[in-house]
């Protein structure tokens, strides 16, 4: 058994990566070494920051745990706030983040597997 904290110290800068808008931090709670099956992450998105458009071949859970922010999917944009859970399907294009006024924070947990960050992008540009 591994008890785990959220450190925002331990978050590391993910805006050079290419695969968000504004400022991102993010903290891997656990290794694939120390867990083999799922994907931990605590991702903290300054006021406006974004994930791109992208696809998981894998479902993810988002757990909204501070903040306000935007969840998209094909159909339409989501206002999310603290203590929501977001179920996105294997396969479904989106993006998450920030409102354009508020800071937000959420874990993403998925199994491991890799993100196609090469999707079209939509109307992702004229978020602000």
């Amino acid at each position: 058994m591994q008890f785990l904290t959220i450190d925002r110290a331990a978050a590391q800068d993910a805006t050079a990566s290419g695969n968000f808008g504004g400022q991102v931090w993010m903290q891997q709670l656990v290794s694939e070494q120390q867990c083999s099956e799922i994907e931990l992450l605590v991702v903290s998105f300054e006021a406006g920051g974004r994930t791109r458009p992208h696809v998981h071949p894998v479902d993810q859970i988002l757990h909204i745990t501070a903040g306000r922010g935007i969840v998209a999917d094909h159909a339409g944009r989501r206002v999310v706030t603290a203590g929501d859970v977001v179920v996105v399907p294997a396969g479904e294009w989106h993006w998450h983040g920030a409102a354009p006024d508020s800071a937000m924070t959420h874990i993403s947990i998925k199994r491991y597997g890799a993100t196609d960050w090469t999707v079209e992008e939509r109307d992702w540009g004229t978020y602000a």
